[in-house]
This record gives structure tokens, C-alpha cells and sequence, in this order.
């Protein structure tokens, strides 16, 4: 009976993990401890955008990475001004220790000035990525 109990313990406990993790996943939101970190065309290896850029790393044996690649794209198409920039974290540790890179995909939100203002983990929607570069404006 005790073997019991403590199955149904882990299995909720895992569920509730699941669940959360699910829910925070690919949402686009500020973090403190982006403040007044900058990026420019030295870091990036390309320009910026007019208006903002979308900066996406990746690594390549990761399945959401293609499908967040898609949707930055499609987002830097239909916005004027937006550049997508997709940087291959292994090839570029140094930057992402110091931009506290986790997991890939990470995708940072620039404004023109490439001051970090949005960051998201995960896969993220198209509506939320639009959402964040019109606030970077």
C-alpha cells in the first residue's frame, strides 16, 4: 500500500512539473536581469533592424528550433523593419554565458537600439513575437 501512495505522489508531482513547464514554455516576457544589456553587429554578426530584431539561438539537434526559425522569419517578413538573426549556440559559448542562455531556442527581442527587452524560452507563438516587437518599438 505504501508503494502505492508514493507512485501517486511522484506521478502528480510530475504532472504538476509538466504542467507548469508547458505554461511558461515559449512565452515572451521581460526579464530583470536583461537590463541594460546591448547587443550590436560585432555580437550578431549581421545588422540590426530599423525598427527591432529578433534574435534566435540554436543548437542543431533541436526539433523547435526549425519550426521558432519559420515563425521569426515569417514575423521579419510581414513587419517592416524587424531583422531575424539566428545564432548556433555551441559556436558561440562566450555569448551565451553572458546572456544567460539556458535552453535553445532562446529567442531575445531587440529594439533599434539592440537594448535586450523581450526574451523568450521555448517555442514561441507568432502573436506573442508580434506583440513584443511592437512594444520594442
Amino acid at each position: 500500500m505504501t508503494g502505492l501512495v508514493v507512485c501517486v505522489a511522484v506521478l502528480a508531482a510530475a504532472s504538476a512539473y509538466g504542467v507548469l513547464q508547458r505554461r511558461r514554455s515559449g512565452r515572451v516576457r521581460v526579464r530583470g536581469r536583461d537590463d541594460g544589456k546591448r547587443l550590436g553587429a560585432a555580437e550578431l554578426g549581421e545588422e540590426l533592424g530599423e525598427r527591432a530584431t529578433l534574435v534566435q539561438f540554436s543548437s542543431a539537434f533541436c526539433a523547435p528550433c526549425r519550426a521558432t526559425r519559420r515563425v521569426l522569419g515569417e514575423v521579419a517578413g510581414m513587419v517592416p523593419g524587424v531583422a531575424h538573426v539566428e545564432i548556433d549556440a555551441e559556436k558561440n559559448l562566450d555569448l551565451v554565458r553572458e546572456l544567460d542562455i539556458l535552453k535553445t531556442p532562446t529567442v531575445l527581442v531587440l529594439d533599434a537600439d539592440g537594448r535586450v527587452v523581450r526574451r523568450a524560452t521555448g517555442q514561441p507563438r507568432k502573436a506573442d513575437v508580434i506583440a513584443a516587437v511592437g512594444e520594442a518599438v
